[in-house]
């Protein structure tokens, strides 16, 4: 899928669930071994419920899947996933590239004369 294609909201989702550091390092922790959510919470200095909540926020981006194993549920990082956000940054990062050659180019084609010449200080 290409990020032109992707909703507005779906990008607000993404980029959201990855600004947090205990969230990234969920995702981290999930890409080692698949982990329960309360074993995810014996890691951080936190309620069970706020790392409940953060593991939430992840599976609304889709950057994890949770799947129910007898009264655990597991924890799995959805690499394609991650692999789309990557997509994302190299897309943009394309795009600010290709203006910026385009502006070089303007650039080049159009060079200013040099009336002001400011390698000298300025004249008392």
């Amino acid at each position: 899928m290409v990020v032109d294609e992707w909703s507005d909201e779906t990008v607000d989702r993404l980029f959201h669930a990855l600004a947090d550091t205990t969230r990234r390092d969920i995702l981290r922790r999930c890409v080692r071994a698949e982990l329960s959510v309360s074993r995810l919470a014996e890691a951080y200095p936190m309620s069970f419920a706020a790392v409940q909540k953060h593991v939430a926020v992840l599976e609304r981006a889709g950057l994890v899947t949770k799947q129910r194993s007898g009264r655990e549920q597991l924890v799995r990082t959805d690499v394609d996933a991650v692999g789309r956000a990557r997509q994302a940054l190299d897309e943009l990062e394309s795009a600010w590239r290709g203006r910026v050659d385009r502006m070089a180019r303007l650039l080049a084609e159009h060079p200013e004369t040099e009336e002001n010449d400011t390698t000298e200080g300025p004249e008392r």
